[in-house]
């Protein structure tokens, strides 16, 4: 019931999230001469540069792939854009309220809104880097063709993952402000406690065996597959993570509703 109550309020505040959605990306371009440009050419760079310094100056090679120039620039890439949107949602969300907290106080909107304008904003910016990423694909000769579409699942459960613990650790960190501190913390053990810039081939056995206890693992590793193999996930290994990204979103929003009222208060 407080699923459904929550769903109607964020369509009828449908214009309200989209003109915030909108708003905050034309403020990061304000009085630039570049403007909107700058959405490109950060993304841009950042794949030049990892393609430039890992696939020419370092030049790692993934076993049994010596021989492709881009094997690791494309691996590297497939782990770490989705990873970078990951962390983004989850350090941004994780200080919504507290950053709203002046609008909170004096505006009447469902707070559900602002998790929603957090996630489309690193929606939009997913949406560039990402593409920019196929096109790169294209231009080097790995694009993985119709197997591309197997992304859009994966992402969709990384999004629910990532919702699920980002609305857990805003609502929680209204309250108790060591949450919001422990977040950053925690995400940069998560960056190297998942193979994207290594090969878990190259860890033992028991690390190996010890890397499925990261809900991050299955996802990074459908994401490499894809785009470095050109193959379909293993779906079965997916159900765990969908599961858990379910169960955690449904709690999260229902602790959320339940404390919706003490959070203008604690604010």
């Amino acid at each position: 019931m407080l699923q459904t109550v929550m769903f109607r309020s964020l369509w009828a505040y449908r214009g309200f999230i989209f003109a915030n959605v909108r708003r905050e990306f034309q403020q990061r371009y304000t009085h630039s001469l570049l403007g909107g440009l700058w959405a490109v050419l950060n993304p841009l760079t950042l794949i030049v540069i990892y393609t430039v310094i890992f696939a020419g100056i370092m030049q790692p090679r993934l076993a049994g792939r010596e021989d492709q120039a881009f094997a690791y620039s494309v691996y590297l890439c497939a782990g770490l854009l989705p990873w970078t949107a990951f962390a983004e949602l989850v350090n941004r969300m994780q200080s919504v309220f507290l950053q709203y907290g002046n609008l909170i106080k004096k505006a009447s909107f469902p707070r559900s809104c602002l998790p929603v304008i957090v996630t489309l904003s690193v929606l939009v910016d997913f949406g560039i880097i990402f593409t920019l990423y196929l096109t790169f694909l294209l231009f080097v000769g790995e694009f993985p063709g119709w197997v591309t579409l197997a992304a859009l699942p994966v992402f969709l459960i990384q999004l629910a993952f990532g919702l699920g613990l980002g609305l857990l650790t805003a609502t929680l960190n209204v309250f108790f402000r060591d949450v919001g501190q422990s977040v950053g913390v925690i995400l940069q053990f998560g960056f190297w406690l998942t193979p994207i810039v290594y090969s878990p081939h190259i860890l033992p056995e028991s690390a190996q065996t010890l890397l499925w206890l990261n809900p991050l693992y299955p996802l990074i590793t459908a994401y490499q597959g894809i785009f470095l193999n050109h193959a379909l996930p293993d779906w079965g290994s997916l159900l765990v993570i969908a599961a858990l990204a379910l169960a955690l979103l449904l709690w999260a929003g229902r602790l959320f509703m339940n404390r919706a009222g003490e959070i203008v208060d604690e604010l």
